[in-house]
C-alpha cells in the first residue's frame, strides 16, 4: 500500500497503530508497541505490513501469550517444532514472533507464487494444501478471512 512506502519506520508505525486500533479494537498500548515491529519485519522480508497486521488479527487477535491446541504460539501463531530451526529464540517474544511470521509468509509467497496461496500454506502447510482437498479448502477459507481483515484495516487508514 502506497502510504507505507517511504517515510520513517516511526511515522509508518504510528499510522499503522491508529489503523489497528480503529479496525480491530486493539488497545493503544498494544498497537503502539507492536506496530513498529510489524513495519520493520515487513521491510525486512518485503511483505505488506497490512498483511502481517491482518494475519496477527486472524491468528491471535493481538494477544501475545496465546497458545493453540496444535502448539502454535504468540501473535502470529508459530509452531515451534516446525520453525525453531529457521526462527531461533523465544517465539513468545513479540518481535521474534512477528519476524518469524513475516519470514514464513515471504518464504511461502516465493514458493506459492501468490499471497493468497501463501496465506493458505501458512494455515495448513504446503504439503496438506497440495495433497488433501479438505485442507486446501480450509487454507483457501483462511486466506479469504485474512484478506477480509486486511481490507477492514485499509479502510480504517
Amino acid at each position: 500500500m502506497l502510504i507505507f512506502r517511504g517515510g520513517s519506520v516511526e511515522k509508518r508505525a504510528k499510522k499503522l497503530s491508529k489503523g489497528i486500533q480503529s479496525a480491530y479494537s486493539v488497545t493503544p498500548n498494544t498497537a503502539n508497541r507492536i506496530s513498529p515491529m510489524i513495519v520493520q519485519s515487513a521491510d525486512q522480508y518485503h511483505v505488506d505490513p497490512l498483511l502481517i497486521a491482518a494475519t496477527i488479527r486472524q491468528e491471535s487477535s493481538y494477544r501475545s501469550n496465546v497458545m493453540s491446541s496444535a502448539g502454535a504460539v504468540g501473535l502470529t501463531q508459530i509452531i515451534p517444532r516446525y520453525w525453531q530451526q529457521s526462527c531461533p529464540g523465544d517465539l513468545f517474544e513479540e518481535s521474534n514472533n512477528i519476524n518469524c511470521g513475516a519470514s514464513i509468509l515471504a518464504k511461502y509467497n516465493q514458493s506459492a507464487g501468490s499471497w493468497e496461496k501463501a496465506l493458505a500454506y501458512y494455515n495448513v502447510g504446503p504439503t496438506a494444501y497440495n495433497t488433501n482437498h479438505k485442507m486446501k479448502k480450509q487454507g483457501k477459507k483462511y486466506a479469504k478471512q485474512v484478506k477480509k481483515h486486511e481490507k477492514v484495516l485499509k479502510k480504517a487508514l
